[in-house]
């Protein structure tokens, strides 16, 4: 059986990356529905994603998002992060919000669109460079929704030759991170569809370039725990998207849809050293929360996460592999589905009261009264989104 002291020191050490869209206005519905006390700034956002971490204690990463993050000085923006007991985190791109970008981004048919958009990942990695953040995290609605309507594989070729220029831009320290949509949001093709596309890419890049999986952006029936059982046997799984979809797009809480799902997805984490400070994966949440509370969704969110882990290093490990070296079928599933079953509620209230920290965090939140202080405050402005 596994050692709960053990088990208690891996979820203390656990880091869960936090998004700073998912404090200001945004979501996946037609429209974005406002909230009182939502950020204005990049600031303001670090102030929420502190409450975040000071509630739960494994949340002291902030993803930023260019240009919804743009500020004069961004190395002030790190030390105003670090003030606050956090550090930023991946730099994440947009080419897919500008007029020039109809048809693409760097797989365009235009050379003068493909260069705007280098430029701006390479702006990026200086933002990096100013921040000392590690990591540049790459998306791209890059598609197309008739047939015909351009050369697929010359998309591709555009596609790996931007990539390449990026690659050589980034310092020894920093690495590219590749995320894969299946669908969203072009009809016909997309640049970047799966998990095998992405890893292609990654591996003719190097050791530098890793895959992302976002967990909400799959087929139906996809088994995601074997692609990034496969992602970490090559050493090309980079960071996760944790998220949640019940149909299309992926914008609900981590755990929500499915907790099972995120057990396993766990558990192969877990069994693969996935968790090894040395394996770099990045744990990150990529959710927008459009009709829920905002930081108590983020700190359910991270909680969730918190919980498939804990039952995933829960997994008596010497007991399944004896099962599954004797063909033991149904024992072997047994062995996952007692791990599963277990309500790891009482241990991590165990693990956060022997950190000082509220056994609840979504009720120690609730209790602090930084809602009502922000709903207070921040009056006047522009709220932060990215105004759908």
């Amino acid at each position: 059986m596994p050692d709960i002291a053990a088990v208690k020191a891996v979820l203390a050490g656990q880091r869960i990356e936090t998004p700073s869209w998912g404090y200001g206005n945004s979501g996946t519905r037609f429209k974005v529905f406002a909230q009182a006390g939502v950020p204005r700034t990049p600031f303001e956002k670090l102030d929420d994603a502190a409450k975040v971490h000071e509630f739960t204690g494994i949340a002291p990463v902030v993803s930023l998002h260019i240009p919804w993050d743009r500020v004069d000085d961004f190395a002030a923006l790190a030390a105003y992060a670090k003030d606050r007991g956090l550090e930023l985190g991946a730099i994440n791109s947009n080419t897919f919000q500008d007029d020039a970008y109809k048809l693409g981004s760097v797989c365009h048919p235009d050379a003068k669109v493909r260069t705007k958009a280098v430029g701006h990942l390479m702006e990026c990695v200086d933002i990096m460079d100013a921040t000392g953040s590690r990591d540049l995290k790459l998306w791209f609605a890059d598609g197309t929704n008739y047939p015909g309507q351009d050369d697929v594989v010359a998309r591709q070729d555009r596609l790996a030759e931007a990539l390449a220029a990026v690659y050589e831009r980034l310092g020894d320290d920093q690495r590219l991170l590749l995320e894969y949509k299946l669908f969203e949001p072009a009809f016909y093709t997309t640049d970047v569809p799966d998990w095998g596309t992405a890893y292609a890419h990654c591996l003719k890049l190097g050791p530098k370039a890793q895959v992302v999986v976002d967990t909400g952006h799959h087929a139906p029936g996809t088994n995601i725990e074997f692609i990034v059982a496969t992602l970490l046997r090559e050493k090309k799984l980079g960071a996760f998207d944790f998220n949640s979809r019940f149909y299309a797009d992926d914008d609900l809480m981590v755990g929500s849809a499915d907790p099972f799902q995120l057990f396993r997805i766990m558990h192969e984490v877990v069994k693969n050293g996935g968790l090894d400070p040395e394996t770099n994966v990045n744990f990150m949440l990529d959710q927008c929360h459009n009709i829920e509370a905002k930081i108590p969704a983020v700190i359910r969110s991270v909680t969730n996460v918190q919980e498939a882990t804990a039952k995933a290093l829960l997994v008596d490990m010497d007991a399944l592999t004896a099962a599954q070296h004797d063909g033991d079928v149904l024992g072997s599933n047994e062995v996952l589905m007692d791990a599963y079953n277990t309500d790891v509620r009482p241990l991590l209230r165990e693990l956060r009261e022997e950190q000082g920290l509220a056994p609840d965090p979504v009720a120690a939140y609730r209790k602090s009264g930084w809602q009502e202080k922000i709903a207070a405050g921040r009056v006047g402005g522009d709220q932060a989104g990215w105004g759908a």
